[in-house]
């Protein structure tokens, strides 16, 4: 085998290894909402036609309506809000949390979490992959920071008496997320009941009290 073709195969390797979100050849890539094109991530806007206000979110100071049934809100910063994180492969969130609120197991298919307590005792986990499905769990307190690996399902709940809040950064843009009841029990069209049933191994009548609240 040539060496060329040993070089080839090790760069190749190292970019499977190392691909994320798409990285920046330029200083920025503002994303442009109003393109037509359809790429992976979104398309740069003119240099030229950048603005301040293409890299800047304001507001986070400002809590979230928690007046629902988990008893939480997420207020995210991703390249939908601030432009300016095209190809940068950050955003953030800041969660808040009525008392015994929840923020529901959910994953993040494309980033890993990094979350800080600002304020509150929150109980924080996350759960490893089959065959193994170990939870891993922790209470934090303000000034602690937690990590919830990519893709693996996670959850927090304020234990405290008042009011918490909690600040996320996460490795990708548009980190997505995928609430585990929503998908499971909100799926449009519904998953079938009998499937789900003989899943959780509960009568399929269980199933169709559950999805009818979603």
């Amino acid at each position: 085998m040539s060496r060329f073709l040993i070089f080839g195969l090790l760069l190749a390797t190292c970019s499977i290894a190392f691909a994320s979100d798409p990285s920046p050849l330029q200083d920025f890539c503002v994303a442009d909402p109003k393109s037509l094109i359809l790429v992976n991530g979104l398309v740069c806007k003119d240099p030229k036609l950048v603005q301040a206000d293409d890299f800047l979110f304001r507001g986070l100071n400002l809590m979230g309506n928690t007046s629902n049934d988990v008893g939480s809100n997420v207020t995210q910063v991703t390249v939908a809000q601030v432009p300016g994180l095209n190809t940068l492969g950050i955003s953030m969130a800041r969660i808040d949390f009525a008392p015994m609120g929840i923020n529901p197991p959910h994953t993040h298919p494309r980033a890993t979490e990094i979350l800080t307590v600002i304020d509150g005792r929150i109980l924080v986990g996350f759960v490893t992959s089959n065959p193994e499905n170990r939870l891993i769990t922790k209470v934090l307190k303000k000034g602690d920071v937690f990590v919830f690996p990519e893709g693996l399902i996670h959850f927090q709940k304020n234990i405290g008496h008042g009011y918490a809040v909690a600040i996320a950064g996460l490795s990708s843009q548009n980190p997505g997320v995928i609430t585990i009841a929503n998908a499971v029990f909100g799926s449009n069209p519904d998953i079938t009941g009998d499937i789900l049933a003989k899943a959780f191994q509960v009568d399929v009548n269980v199933v169709c009290k559950i999805q009818s609240k979603f």
